[in-house]
C-alpha cells in the first residue's frame, strides 16, 4: 500500500485528489495539508511514501516545503503538482530534491502512474522538459576547469565501467528499454545496474542520478 500526503491550499482540489487516490486498491491518503509548513510537519509525523506537493501555497511554498521534508533524511518522495507549466518551478523543485513534476491538468491515469513510479524510486518528468531543466541546472555548475575530473569524483569511485556507461546514458535521458536495446542488455540487467548506481552513489532516485551525471560532467549541456 502506497501512503500519500496531499498538500494543496485548495480544499476542493485536495478532496478530488483523495477521491481519486482512494479509489485505487494500492493507495491511501494519510493526511492533507493546506500550506507548506503544515506539509513539512505532517510529512515528518506521518512519514508517507509520497507527498503530492502544490507549488503556490500561502506562507511556506511547495519548493521550501520539499527542501524541509528531504532535509530530514526520510524516505518520503515528493511529486510536485502545479497549475503552471513553467520550467522554473520544475527546475527549483528538482533542485530541492523532488522526484517528479506534473501539471494539474494531467490525466488521472498519468497522476496515478506518476505516484506509483515515484514511490518505486523512478522519476516523473516529461523527457523534453527534463533535458531543458538539466541543461539549465548544468549552467549553474562551476566551470569544468575548476573541478576535479570525473575519474577523481568520490561519488563515482565505486562504480564499475559498465555502471559508469549506464549512468552516462541515463543522464542523456535514455529510458531502460532504450538502454537495453542500444547496449545489448536485458532490461532486467539495466534495472539492476540502475539500482546499484543509486545505492552506490546515494542518489535518491533516477532524476537525482541524472543530476549527478551532469554534476560530475559525465554529461554536458547541449
Amino acid at each position: 500500500m502506497t501512503t500519500v500526503l496531499v498538500a494543496d491550499d485548495q480544499r476542493l482540489q485536495r478532496f478530488g485528489f483523495r477521491l481519486l487516490l482512494e479509489s485505487q486498491g494500492d493507495m491511501t491518503v494519510v493526511g492533507e495539508a493546506g500550506n507548506g509548513a503544515e506539509a513539512a510537519r505532517l510529512a515528518d509525523a506521518l512519514r508517507p511514501d509520497v507527498v503530492l506537493m502544490d507549488v503556490r501555497m500561502p506562507g511556506v511554498d511547495g519548493i521550501e516545503a520539499t527542501r524541509r521534508i528531504l532535509a530530514t533524511g526520510a524516505r518520503t518522495r515528493v511529486l510536485i503538482l502545479t497549475t503552471f507549466d513553467l520550467d522554473e518551478y520544475a527546475y527549483e523543485g528538482l533542485r530541492a530534491g523532488a522526484s517528479g513534476f506534473l501539471v494539474k491538468d494531467a490525466l488521472p491515469e498519468e497522476l496515478l502512474s506518476g505516484i506509483r513510479a515515484v514511490a518505486s524510486g523512478d522519476a516523473v518528468v516529461a523527457p523534453g522538459l527534463t533535458r531543458r531543466l538539466l541543461d539549465a541546472y548544468a549552467r549553474h555548475l562551476p566551470d569544468p576547469a575548476a573541478r576535479d575530473t570525473t575519474a577523481t569524483d568520490e561519488r563515482l569511485a565505486s562504480l564499475t565501467q559498465r555502471e559508469l556507461e549506464v549512468l552516462t546514458v541515463v543522464g542523456q535521458g535514455w529510458t531502460n528499454p532504450e538502454i537495453a536495446a542500444r547496449l545489448h542488455l536485458a532490461e532486467s540487467t539495466v534495472k539492476t545496474h540502475v539500482g546499484r548506481i543509486l545505492a552506490k552513489t546515494g542518489a535518491r532516485d533516477r532524476i537525482q542520478a541524472v543530476i549527478l551525471a551532469y554534476d560530475t560532467k559525465l554529461v554536458r549541456p547541449s
